[in-house]
């Protein structure tokens, strides 16, 4: 509920305190005093935007500021959401600047204004006249009857699920277009893929192969090399041969000289290196292989390999790799695509199935309320002189979801015996629908558990006893919420429990305007004038009195 309003140099109001108490507060005063703009400046403090015009003469700021109490409304995980401090009783501020600015704050802490109206919303609903205009809005008819069925809790979990669905099939259907896109060049993927899969990148080494195919290509010149060599060490009179019989010589005379000793020790080294070159030779030469088809083979394979290079605009086997694995990468998520693709449309067509049984249990449920609700309701409208009304709650089941359940309502009025409902909006008069709204938020403010609720001349186009039951109901309203009634009507100014006038007046040569909250005779006063103007008369007093009783 509300605690204290302070206003400062917000339009006429150069600065004002105001504490409100809990239950039935009504607000009077002269036409043009400034009740709106009291009612202006509470809506700031709801988040609505902010008109720079309201920044009085005082200063270069406007300052609206309300004390909260909150405790027991269960709001303490908005305050961790949005990483605010919490206390029982919160300060909620807006700044309006001249500099064409707007600050908000929740204990001292800045927000966006959709935080601020989020968090305030929750706790202060402002109804005029004007409000009427929801009983056009088939979400608000059927948030009435799940208010008043005890359904909300059924209404909640059906929206939760509803929005995961919704989220699900954006996602399905970015899915898909991920995969059209992705499988518009799956084939030419593929296809290139496959080319070079067919060179077996990770096995084959393509600077060896070429190394193979020069080779191949120059086998006679690489035999008639290697014969070369084995004919110069291993023929008669060779180069072997020659080293051998020079290691006899030189053994028989090294005993005499320890020179000619190293010597043949080096001769020994030299010819067994020889043997072994010898060795050596002869088998890389029984190894070279003229074979027409190999040289075929590698040159097929080489020339895929090159004409690869140059189609992907690469310079190595690494590159051709690393394109190789992006392509199977490319493969890998198509196929991935595919399966998120069937394996989320199942789930959907489950969750669908689920929320068809959620809504067709929320219908029923529904249904079944919807008798009680238009008998409670009609009592209450008889109460508020509408005893020939019908109000009749049309619930139809429909094919597709909406946002809570299959269910379409259509409130139906009718004000005069003989005279076939139609739709709530085309039948009732301005002053029928501020009294079919006030029975509709006394009921519901008796099953669910409400903050705070404005009235801004609701009562406007009644008077008499009709005047009186509004008071009456407002006044039993404030036992389960704070009511605040903005009234021109005696009858419902009577009835609150706490009475505030504001009064506009002239000092300086400036016009102020001020909040007084009224006692005793004050009260009495007020309610006369309410009654007969400005010239009170003892018959006003008395009825006042009366009125009050």
């Amino acid at each position: 509920m509300i605690d204290s309003l302070r206003i400062e140099n917000f339009a006429i109001i150069e600065t004002a305190l105001i504490n409100f108490n809990s239950g039935f507060t009504v607000v009077t005063g002269e036409t043009g005093s400034g009740k709106s703009i009291l009612l202006n400046a509470l809506s700031l403090i709801l988040g609505e935007r902010a008109n720079f015009t309201v920044i009085g003469n005082k200063g270069d700021k406007s300052t609206v500021e309300a004390e909260l109490l909150i405790k027991g409304f269960e709001l303490e995980s908005f305050f961790k959401a949005h990483e605010l401090d919490y206390f029982d009783r919160t300060i909620v501020r807006r700044e309006i600047l001249k500099q064409g600015r707007s600050r908000a704050f929740i204990n001292d802490t800045p927000v966006q204004l959709s935080v601020l109206k989020a968090f305030s919303g929750q706790l202060i609903h402002i109804h005029s006249q004007y409000n009427t205009l929801e009983l056009k809005s088939a979400d608000f008819q059927l948030k009435i009857v799940d208010v008043l069925a005890g359904t909300l809790s059924d209404r909640a979990e059906f929206y939760e699920r509803k929005v995961m669905f919704s989220e699900g099939k954006k996602q399905l259907l970015r899915l898909k277009k991920e995969f059209t896109e992705v499988l518009s060049q799956a084939d030419y993927n593929q296809f290139q893929l496959n080319e070079l899969e067919e060179l077996n990148l990770p096995l084959n080494n393509f600077d060896q192969i070429q190394e193979a195919l020069n080779q191949a290509e120059n086998a006679d010149d690489i035999r008639v090399g290697f014969g070369a060599v084995v004919d110069s060490f291993q023929s008669e009179e060779g180069i072997n041969d020659k080293l051998s019989a020079l290691k006899v010589i030189v053994s028989r005379k090294a005993e005499f000289d320890k020179n000619l000793n190293d010597i043949l020790e080096r001769i020994n080294t030299i010819l067994i290196e020889s043997k072994d070159l010898t060795s050596e030779a002869e088998d890389h030469l029984a190894q070279v292989d003229v074979d027409p088809r190999r040289i075929e083979e590698l040159t097929d394979l080489l020339n895929r390999y090159n004409r690869a290079l140059q189609k992907h605009n690469k310079t190595s086997q690494a590159e051709l790799v690393a394109l190789y694995d992006e392509l199977s990468e490319s493969s890998f998520q198509c196929t991935q695509l595919e399966n998120d693709i069937t394996r989320l449309d199942q789930e959907l067509k489950l969750t669908e199935t689920e929320l068809l049984k959620l809504a067709n249990v929320l219908h029923e449920k529904r249904k079944q309320a919807i008798p009680g609700i238009e008998a409670e309701l009609t009592r209450e409208l008889v109460d508020l002189k509408l005893e020939n009304t019908i109000l009749r709650f049309d619930l139809n089941q429909e094919a597709e979801f909406n946002a809570y359940g299959n269910s379409h309502l259509e409130i139906l009025f009718s004000p005069n015996v003989g005279v076939d409902p139609v739709a709530i909006h085309q039948a009732a008069s301005g002053g029928e629908l501020s009294r079919v709204m006030l029975a509709l938020q006394s009921v519901m403010s008796s099953k669910v558990k409400l903050r705070t609720m404005l009235f801004d001349e609701i009562d406007t186009g009644v008077s008499g006893d009709v005047a009186q039951k509004m008071g009456s109901m407002l006044k039993k309203m404030g036992g389960d919420m704070q009511v605040i009634a903005i009234t021109h009507l005696p009858q419902v100014a009577a009835k609150g429990g706490q009475h505030l006038k504001v009064i506009k007046d002239i000092e300086e040569g400036e016009t102020k305007t001020i909040v007084q909250e009224l006692t005793g005779d004050e009260r009495i006063e007020e309610t006369a004038r309410l009654m007969s103007g400005d010239e009170i008369n003892v018959s006003a007093l008395d009825n006042a009195r009366a009125l009050m009783k």
